[in-house]
């Protein structure tokens, strides 16, 4: 017997040696598994960034509910059918009770059943407001993606904010990597299978071609997803009743026109109430291209609207209307002197950036009976006499730079040398203690309103006229101590003008101020060496679709360092706001503006 022999196949008249296809096939099969395993590991390797970002976070609406200031936190549904979780945050002084909300789809349809159901309440629940301030809450259920209504109650009102529940869309390039990945997985098994069954091995070529081609498409798509433009920008770039709704991909053509908004008119309702009596006061935003109701204000700043209301005694209230109708708004407030209030609005559209409206006539209030009110953003325990002048208490009248005491709070306001045309820094000390809450998303706010003349600034019955006619109005934030640039804009005579200003960690000097300092325009320059770099806000900024802090954290502070240029010599009145132990607290100054130059 010859052991060299070559082997038989039993059963088989075939002889056993390898076929030349299939160590071909093997060979090709090898290969694939080899080219599969270095392009998983570069996909792996570069995890490049999603090109469709979780949408948005939280979402944070002040409202002035009658007599109650309220923020609402709607947070994000983050899945469909899911749950929406709203709590409600309420100040010091809150009045105990209990709010009925409501959920209501707004927008149309294809689904027969969805859009039979648009506008009618499909979720309904209750809070139980406490006597203490603090975070209540509730949860109602939502369906179906696209725009809603927030219904609240409170028994004698009923206030209205829209939101959006965002689809649950898929970005082009991740169907483009996931496509190519089960593809690439299909074609794998479709290759072994050729491979084990055909005789020719180059038929195995084919479908291993694909393999390789689907990894290539697949990894390419998630290395240059990160580098895609977004997706059109609702408002300003497409249609934003129309389309990219509920799927921000659904519209890819490429834009050539411009879907922008114009700015929107504020019309002042009758305010028939008198001084120490509770009004209701209307407002209404139109078109300004067509005169038609403008329905498309979005939460800006924490706010469908900020309205703001100077009276005669110099005196700010700094409100958030409630949403009653389409375009339609309306607040609680009782004026406690008789005499002018200046109004202007704040406010930001869908694809029309945001801007400050001033009512052209504001509100002239007839005098009334002695009464002591309140009102969200101003103390409000001024009374008016009849026939009289209104008696302002001491802690709400303007002083220099230095050091005050507001409701029982030492705040310091450090404000050196402020010259027309020149950048300049102030800085509230608000409290000891790094205990300040973010107020509508910002550790402070700073209302300007000037050049005035000397008599006007320091009177305690003009204030509110000579407001009126202020060439400037300003609104700045103070973002915290760590941001690096800031940016602010004038409210002049103008309509509709947005201010902005952004706090940056330049340290000044803090010092105390006297009469003389006041009368001067700036501080005596001692420093403490405490700056404005004292508690980082970069906490306060949103990441990843993460959201922000918002009122239940204490942690801030206790410096507001605001950056603002002062365009013009002269007299002004600023208001410096922060939310400390839940309650407001408005601190009232005056400044004086040198010329530029450093004449007198």
């Amino acid at each position: 017997m010859n052991d060299n022999a070559p082997p038989t196949s039993v059963g088989s008249g075939s002889t056993g040696r390898i076929h030349p296809g299939t160590s071909c096939a093997a060979r090709v099969v090898r290969v694939v598994a080899a080219v599969l395993c270095a392009l998983g590991l570069s996909a792996v390797a570069a995890s490049p960034a999603r090109a469709d970002p979780t949408a948005g976070g939280d979402l944070q609406v002040a409202q002035t509910l009658g007599d109650r200031d309220l923020t609402f936190m709607l947070r994000r549904v983050t899945g469909l059918p899911g749950p929406l979780h709203v709590d409600v945050l309420t100040h010091r002084g809150t009045a105990a009770g209990t709010l009925r909300l409501g959920a209501v789809p707004t927008g149309v349809s294809t689904d027969r059943a969805e859009g039979s159901s648009a506008g009618t309440t499909t979720s309904r629940a209750s809070v139980r407001l406490g006597g203490t301030p603090g975070s209540y809450g509730a949860a109602l259920d939502i369906d179906r993606a696209g725009p809603w209504e927030l219904v609240v109650d409170d028994g004698s009102r009923t206030a209205r904010i829209p939101f959006v529940v965002p689809g649950q869309a898929t970005s082009p390039p991740e169907l483009a990597v996931f496509g190519g990945f089960v593809t690439a997985g299909v074609l794998i098994l479709v290759t072994l299978f050729v491979a084990v069954r055909v005789r020719r091995g180059a038929w195995v070529l084919l479908p291993a071609g694909g393999v390789v081609a689907a990894l290539a498409v697949a990894v390419t798509a998630a290395l240059l997803s990160a580098s895609l433009p977004p997706p059109p920008q609702p408002g300003g770039q497409v249609d934003a009743t129309n389309d990219n709704v509920t799927d921000p991909y659904a519209v890819v053509r490429p834009v050539t026109n411009d879907y922008s908004r114009p700015p929107v008119s504020l019309e002042l309702g009758s305010y028939p109430a008198k001084a120490g009596e509770r009004g209701t006061l209307r407002l209404s935003v139109t078109d300004g291209a067509t005169g038609l109701p403008a329905d498309d204000l979005v939460v800006h700043d924490g706010a469908l609207m900020h309205l703001l209301v100077i009276g005669p005694t110099g005196e700010l209230w700094h409100l958030h209307p409630i949403r009653t109708a389409p375009a339609t708004y309306e607040v609680r407030l009782r004026l406690p002197a008789a005499g002018h209030y200046a109004v202007s609005a704040e406010f930001a559209r869908l694809g029309g950036g945001v801007q400050q409206v001033r009512s052209a006539t504001g509100l002239t209030v007839a005098d009334g009976s002695a009464h002591n009110g309140s009102a969200h953003g101003g103390s409000s325990r001024n009374g008016s006499a009849r026939g009289g002048a209104p008696a302002l208490p001491a802690e709400l009248s303007p002083q220099g730079p230095g050091t005050r005491t507001i409701e029982g709070v030492p705040v310091r306001l450090s404000a050196p040398s402020p010259t027309a045309g020149e950048a300049s820094t102030l800085t509230a000390r608000i409290g000891d203690t790094p205990t300040l809450q973010p107020w509508l998303g910002m550790v402070g706010h700073m209302i300007v309103v000037g050049p005035l003349d000397k008599a006007d600034a320091t009177s305690p019955t003009r204030m509110g006229q000579a407001a009126q006619g202020a060439p400037v109005w300003a609104h700045a934030h103070s973002m915290g101590g760590d941001m690096s640039g800031h940016s602010a804009h004038d409210m002049r005579a103008a309509p509709a003008h947005d201010a902005d200003a952004m706090g940056h960690g330049d340290a000044d000097a803090m010092g105390h101020g006297n009469a003389d300092a006041m009368e001067d325009g700036h501080e005596t320059g001692k420093g403490d060496g405490h700056g404005a770099g004292t508690g980082s806000m970069s906490g306060l900024m949103p990441l990843n679709g993460d959201s922000p802090a918002d009122e239940t954290v204490a942690a801030y502070g206790p410096d507001a360092s605001f950056v603002y240029t002062f365009s013009r010599p002269g007299y002004y009145r600023v208001w410096i706001q922060a939310e400390r132990d839940s309650a407001i607290l408005t601190v009232p100054y005056l400044l004086r503006v040198s010329p530029a130059g450093g004449a007198r």
